[in-house]
């Protein structure tokens, strides 16, 4: 027969303190590494500060001594060697406590980046108010505007999906495209909606204008695959010359499209939205969706939607040259980028450019926003 031993009442208020230090400790001593920080931290911890935020998208292989996606050189360079747990995300979180800089990888697409950013930006381990944002990665470029090798800046982000669209073996004879925005009736109906549902967003062009100033004058790496490549844009004047950094507008699609016709396509659509402020030169897939969910953030007071930057850096051509048609442009690039290496390190060396700066000036920068001195209008 068992044996029930009572314990006082009064002994309960002393053996409580025991009791609970006891499940405190079991509680963090489960299934925790110590390397990594669990997704939860308790109230009497302080939240990790962060100064920067690199947003990358994908990674090949691993983060580490491998061919380098989006995320390695900032991991390796950066020394984001400090894991934090995130597996209500697609990749965990690596930071530096010494910069207060964190490594955040979305995964490709509109969808991902935006949760991921979500999921970050309503992270309590973290306090993000005063945090600049840095999206650094590839893009197609226009070879109208630009070589491959290129870099970025972009403020005007215009979404390629939300919309109507029917087969354009379909569409009436005189519309260019079978592509047409919500609330129209034709392809880049006038006068356009005025209250956009997310088609275009635009981000604080101060501080864009003031990160091209400080790197407008690199000399960005060029490489014989780069060379090779823009030998063909006979009739691209802009593709023939060595990389370079502009601003531009961008346009994010979750479809991957290439060719003359629809880079038509992307110019028109940029310029619908912006007012004619802004030319289409970069495409990837994930911006609007990852400043969709800036803006929600700041709008919570979890972020401040005035300290984001887009750079991208071009890795491919959005359209064929002169001898290939666009389905044969389009194959070849999906054997690899022959200069993706050397696209990601110019993204590097320009976004060292201004995080370096912002990490020096930061009793200023932590405060006021920079912003470059007036400059006229003009577009992208």
């Amino acid at each position: 027969m068992a044996m029930i031993v009572k314990v006082p009442k009064s002994s309960y208020f002393r053996l409580a303190p025991i009791f609970c230090a006891a499940f405190v400790i079991c509680l963090s001593s489960c299934g925790r590494d110590d390397s990594s920080y669990s997704a939860q931290l308790s109230n009497s911890q302080s939240q990790l500060p962060v100064k920067i935020v690199i947003v990358t998208m994908f990674e090949i292989g691993e983060d580490l001594g491998d061919a380098p996606g989006e995320f390695q050189f900032w991991r390796e360079r950066r020394n984001l060697f400090q894991k934090l747990d995130f597996p209500h995300s697609h990749h965990d979180l690596f930071y530096n406590p010494d910069s207060q800089i964190l490594g955040l990888v979305t995964g490709i697409g509109t969808a991902k980046a935006a949760s991921a950013t979500m999921a970050l930006g309503l992270d309590d381990r973290f306090n993000l108010s005063k945090a600049y944002w840095l999206v650094a990665g590839i893009a197609g470029i226009d070879p109208e505007d630009a070589s491959i090798g290129s870099v970025v800046w972009s403020s005007v982000l215009v979404d390629g999906d939300l919309g109507y669209e029917i087969d354009s073996r379909e569409m009436p004879t005189d519309w260019s495209t079978g592509y047409f925005s919500f609330k129209t009736k034709k392809p880049l109906a006038q006068p356009r909606p005025e209250l956009p549902m997310g088609e275009i967003f635009t981000t604080n062009k101060g501080l864009r204008d003031w990160a091209f100033e400080l790197t407008k004058n690199l000399d960005l790496m060029d490489s014989s695959e780069f060379q090779a490549l823009r030998e063909a844009y006979v009739d691209h004047p802009a593709a023939l010359r060595p990389p370079f950094v502009l601003k531009g507008g961008h346009l994010a699609a979750m479809t991957y499209w290439h060719g003359a016709l629809k880079n038509a396509w992307a110019n028109e659509l940029v310029r619908y939205w912006s007012d004619g402020e802004a030319n289409f030169v970069t495409s990837a897939m994930e911006e609007t969706g990852t400043f969709q969910s800036i803006t929600y953030l700041d709008n919570a007071g979890l972020v401040d939607k005035t300290r984001f930057l887009v750079l991208r850096g071009g890795s491919n051509f959005t359209m064929q040259p002169p001898e290939l048609t666009a389905a044969q442009s389009l194959l070849r690039e999906s054997d690899g980028y022959a200069g993706l290496e050397a696209s990601l390190e110019n993204v590097y060396l320009a976004g060292s450019v201004v995080i370096d700066e912002l990490l020096t000036g930061w009793d200023q920068y932590y405060e006021n926003v920079p912003t470059a001195p007036e400059l006229p209008d003009k577009a992208e």
